[in-house]
């Protein structure tokens, strides 16, 4: 894995040490089921041309090395399930790097460690001893996760046969700084020295560090580097390498590249990376000069010692502006004057909100500083429980029994909890008296409650829940699944929380069939317990409660733009863009409704802009812009001393809860890198590697000198049409303010949106249609990258899987990488334009085949 990321259940049960982790949300699609004799390979969502384990949960790439014809791929692994632990370094060899085969398991975890993230090298000296010069050694040097003591330190492993056997070093670890958060050593060849060089993480700290050894066993620590850049969740998984500028070896740069979790360009996982030099000891960026926002009118400063005309409720916001950091609370920075905005009055346990009068929208941006929790607004969340919906109620819990609902094991008790059971948190939000609570015994018991079968007559069904995030699917599940024909058709868990709140499923297509609700709970570990009530059928989807700490635009009394806190009491800035709302009344609401850890908002310096701000996260340089890139990481001796990097084709926000089985995690395609200037400026440039063309089949489809007016029309005929496809199109701009191709096109508007915005510049995927986008709350959304047109024109490479885009912009300075998760009839290809016209002027599409093949 990012060696010490993992969803909190997994962290709870299996890792309590590490408590830098982000949660995974209730996941109301369970993995589609793989129908009995599928052939591997062939489930509905199982990538091509990506590399996929035939079974199980993967995450990090690991131990890239070339050596005899073949690059080693290894990865983090679980050889017992389908999520997150037992983490060992599974394997894979290829010639190519586009054609894959799997081998068996290489480092396996044990009774004393988990085998997390690292490197592997070849010994070709045999500086260790480990082999003979004539058959020198491979090393894995890897990060050990203690399980006795919660530390991480990192190890050697050696292979004297090509990586197919592994012996584990007797004099482990080799390098302990009694952190448990030291992790991820990247490990090459540093030849001006003669010796080897370790780029390492300490991840807590925003640090990466740098040894020096002789013969891999014995280091010296010879410089730090950080913090700097996006820091706002840990860093993992650094790498270090030079790269000559735009193809000059007399100009060498060097990149570290440092991913980040979460607090990525997207908000969760990403991969940043900096520029500078390397003089053998010490790694020293390029610096990228102070920033200074654009110029403005401020509307709100909180310089006065009251609100104003700004209207407050709740107690979170206090009288008043604070002049800095409130009792109990940590060093409050990056605030403008003496005042600003904060809810954290009594801490994080006050709740309220800060509204501003109502104006016109006369300015194209609206730029502030944020800081506080990152809980992001969540669409169909209210700031109050409102009435119940009406409709038929299937259990109530109340009066001492569970009726007619039928259980196994112990977890229920004998009959419903009243509230919170002995050794548990305070259990709030159900109503009545009663509610189901497997607290029994603590998280140690388990079992199932099976409700009567009904028939589904009504649009929705609407349960309130709370309890463990242990989604169903996964192993040792705590959820609320409905059963049709048997078979798990919709599922829901907590969110490590003991406030019950409203879950809805949208049933209609399921109108008239018979159903059963099944509540289980088959954890003992961490939140290894579930809270249900008030099951029922309605017409009225009900709304939950939000928990939110946001800056909110409201349009029409609607929020049609959000930005949160990175959890940090640094303020930084955020931008809404109000073009959109041209001419419109609108509000500014800073909101906070959560009462946990950073449970609490600040703002200050409301500014109206014609340009945008730009936070630190989005002034850092990103290797990918999209969700699902993580873990980046680059082969070592590959030959002509080429670059190739791949990545985690994932993010932490989600990735336990996708909705694939009998595996979980892929990997991204494999990038060539390069440094190139775009734009008078050094840019890290990708692009897929070329062997790629070698899985092309079929007749390519070709389109030339369309013109495309404020519509959507098929690229071509359908032979242009597919799941795996490799396209690259040429657009000359015109009078269009977005325009590009749609991917996966297919009934009931499902569709996965690349097109370009001539409005900001940006690049973008939009997979908000891309059909199952609702297992989980952080999926569906819109991704965007800054380019720039090149002589008036935009060109795209993008790669099609069956569950993934890949997009590369220009000349691969803007690259985004999505999964997509579209039905298996959805297979078109689309060109658009919106508000005017644009010109393709050429596109081709291939179509691709298995890396099996």
């Amino acid at each position: 894995m990012n060696s010490g990321r993992v969803s909190r259940h997994a962290r709870r049960q299996m890792i309590a040490a590490v408590a830098t982790v982000c949660a995974l949300s209730a996941a109301p699609l369970a993995p589609r089921a793989v129908a009995a004799g599928t052939p591997p390979y062939t489930e509905t969502y199982r990538p091509q041309f990506h590399f996929t384990p035939e079974k199980n949960w993967m995450n990090d790439p690991n131990g890239l090395v070339y050596y005899k014809g073949e690059y080693h791929l290894f990865y983090q692994y679980n050889p017992n399930g389908n999520s997150w632990g037992d983490m060992s370094w599974g394997h894979a060899v290829s010639t190519d790097l586009v054609h894959w085969k799997q081998l068996p398991l290489a480092l396996s975890y044990d009774d004393n460690e988990m085998v997390f993230s690292g490197s592997a090298v070849v010994d070709w000296n045999n500086t260790t001893g480990f082999g003979t010069e004539k058959n020198p050694p491979m090393v894995a040097v890897y990060t050990s996760y203690s399980k006795a003591t919660g530390r991480q330190a990192q190890s050697l492993a050696y292979s004297t046969d090509r990586g197919r056997t592994w012996t584990k070093y007797q004099g482990n670890p080799v390098l302990d700084v009694g952190s448990t958060d030291f992790r991820d050593p990247k490990v090459q060849w540093y030849a001006p020295t003669k010796s080897w060089l370790m780029t390492v993480s300490l991840s807590t700290e925003h640090k990466v560090r740098f040894y020096s050894s002789k013969n891999l066993k014995d280091w010296n620590l010879l410089s730090e580097f950080g913090p700097a850049g996006a820091t706002g969740g840990v860093w993992e998984c650094p790498d270090l390498f030079p790269l000559a500028v735009d193809g000059d070896e007399k100009n060498i740069k060097w990149v570290l590249v440092v991913n980040i979790n979460p607090g990525g360009i997207t908000g969760g996982s990403g991969a940043q990376y900096f520029l500078g030099d390397f003089d053998g000891k010490k790694f020293t960026a390029e610096d990228k000069g102070t920033y200074t926002p654009p110029a403005g009118t401020v509307v709100q400063d909180f310089e006065s010692p009251h609100f104003g005309t700004w209207t407050s409720a709740g107690t979170a916001f206090g009288q008043g502006p604070a002049s800095g950091a409130l009792d109990g609370q940590g060093i409050v920075d990056g605030f403008a004057g003496n005042g600003l905005a904060s809810s954290f009055h009594t801490g994080d346990g006050a709740t309220g909100t800060l509204t501003s009068p109502a104006f016109t929208v006369d300015s194209p941006y609206l730029n502030f500083k944020v800081g506080g929790g990152r809980h992001p607004h969540q669409a169909g969340t209210v700031l109050e429980r409102g009435p119940l919906p009406e409709g038929t109620v299937l259990a109530d819990f109340e009066g001492g029994t569970y009726g007619a609902w039928t259980m196994t094991g112990d977890a229920f008790g004998t009959a419903p909890a009243t509230g919170s059971l002995p050794g548990q948190q305070q259990v709030t939000g159900f109503l009545g008296s009663g509610l189901a609570n497997t607290f029994q015994n603590g998280d140690s018991t388990t079992g199932s409650l099976t409700s009567p079968e009904f028939t589904i007559n009504k649009d929705y069904v609407n349960f309130l829940i709370g309890g463990g995030d242990h989604p169903a699917g996964q192993d040792n599940p705590t959820a609320v699944e409905l059963l049709v024909d048997g078979k798990v058709v919709r599922s829901a868990t907590g969110d490590d929380d003991e406030a019950l709140d409203w879950h809805s499923w949208d049933v209609r297509d399921l109108a008239g069939k018979k159903a059963r609700i099944k509540v289980v709970d088959d954890n003992t570990g961490g939140w290894g317990h579930i809270n249900v009530d008030h099951v029922m059928l309605s017409d009225t989807r009900a709304q939950p409660v939000s928990r939110e700490t946001s800056v909110n635009l409201l349009v029409d009394g609607q929020v049609v733009r959000s930005a949160t806190g990175s959890d940090s009491e640094t303020l930084d800035w955020a931008s809404f863009d109000m073009r959109p709302y041209a001419g419109k009344k609108a509000q500014i609401q800073i909101a906070d409704m959560n009462t946990g850890g950073w449970g609490h908002i600040m703002a200050d310096q409301f500014t109206t802009a014609n340009a945008p701000a730009r936070s630190v996260v989005q002034r850092a340089d990103w290797v990918d812009y999209g969700k699902d890139y993580y873990a980046a990481v680059s082969w070592e001796n590959a030959p002509g001393d080429k670059r190739y990097m791949i990545g985690w084709m994932n993010d932490w926000e989600y990735g336990g809860s996708l909705p694939t089985s009998p595996w979980r995690g892929a990997q991204s395609i494999p990038r060539q890198m390069a440094l190139r200037t775009v734009d008078g400026r050094i840019r890290l440039m990708s692009e897929p590697v070329k062997s790629l063309s070698s899985l092309r089949v079929g007749r390519s489809a070709t389109a030339a000198g369309v013109t495309v007016t404020s519509t959507s029309q098929p690229l071509t005929d359908p032979a242009a049409e597919g799941r795996a496809l490799d396209i690259e199109a040429t657009f000359s701009l015109k009078d269009a303010e977005r325009f590009g191709l749609k991917v996966r096109t297919g009934a009931g508007g499902e569709e996965t949106v690349i097109g370009y915005d001539t409005t900001t510049h940006e690049l973008y995927v939009d997979r908000t249609h891309s059909n199952a986008v609702d297992f989980n709350g952080a999926f569906p959304g819109v991704q965007r990258a800054p380019l720039q047109a090149k002589n008036g024109k935009v060109k795209l490479r993008i790669l099609v899987d069956w569950s993934s885009v890949e997009v590369f912009g220009g000349s691969g300075e803007a690259v985004i990488t999505d999964q997509i998760f579209p039905d298996p009839t959805s297979q078109g290809v689309q060109v658009f334009a919106e508000n005017g016209s644009v010109t393709l002027d050429r596109a081709r599409v291939r179509h691709l085949g298995s890396y099996r093949d």
